[in-house]
């Protein structure tokens, strides 16, 4: 009874999220109820036994993808008037869209063949029951052993894109001085260094001062 008490809370929460994710007219709020939305499908994964799905959902997507889109709203400067016109433009197209989207999902639920056992049956997170092992251990015991090719290979191809996404907005501006490395390893310590014999209550005094004063 618990258990179906916050699956509905959970439920509503984030259907009543995502939708304020596109009534919002700030966009601001907009990433906040994002944000909500994900921990809420989080709750839902952790009812259903997938904790390494909600802690990815928690960590990725609210951790680091919604903090992006907040950077980037608040850091962009975007013509919302613009934004709604071109919304108000392709409304119809949009509603026709929505329209088949919700007619599927009428004639999905609507299949006799469908039930809640069946899927629970289907898809249970812990592969053998009452063996002790939790979905985060055998998640982690399938992606290194029958796939870690495919998991390394998704890996450089994320580095790879992380790499080129530097490369392209990196922008080198004009009188900016910037590190050399070479330069600072090649330095001569003689002509870099200078020792000075500082007398007893005396001062140090600049080289320039005491060129100055050669001279």
């Amino acid at each position: 009874m618990a258990e179906a008490g916050f699956f509905y809370l959970f439920a509503v929460l984030a259907v009543a999220s995502g939708a304020m994710v596109i009534l919002a007219r700030n966009p601001v709020h907009a990433v906040l109820f994002l944000v909500l939305a994900f921990f809420n499908a989080a709750g839902l994964f952790v009812l259903l036994g997938a904790e390494f799905l909600a802690m990815l959902l928690v960590i990725v997507y609210v951790g680091a993808v919604s903090v992006i889109f907040l950077f980037v709203v608040m850091m962009l400067d975007v013509d919302f008037a613009a934004l709604k016109a071109g919304f108000i433009k392709n409304a119809k197209i949009g509603a026709i869209i929505g329209g088949v989207v919700l007619a599927e999902l009428v004639v999905l639920f609507s299949y006799r063949g469908l039930n809640i056992a069946s899927t629970i049956n289907a898809a249970a997170p812990i592969p053998v029951a009452g063996s002790g092992v939790t979905n985060t251990a055998a998640l982690g015991q399938i992606l290194y052993t029958k796939y870690v090719y495919l998991f390394q290979t998704s890996g450089v191809i994320l580095l790879v894109a992380m790499i080129g996404a530097i490369v392209l907005t990196l922008k080198h501006r004009v009188g900016v001085k910037r590190q050399s490395i070479a330069e600072q390893v090649s330095r001569d310590p003689a002509k870099t260094l200078e020792v000075v014999k500082v007398p007893t209550g005396g001062s140090v005094i600049p080289a320039s001062k005491r060129r100055e004063a050669a001279e």
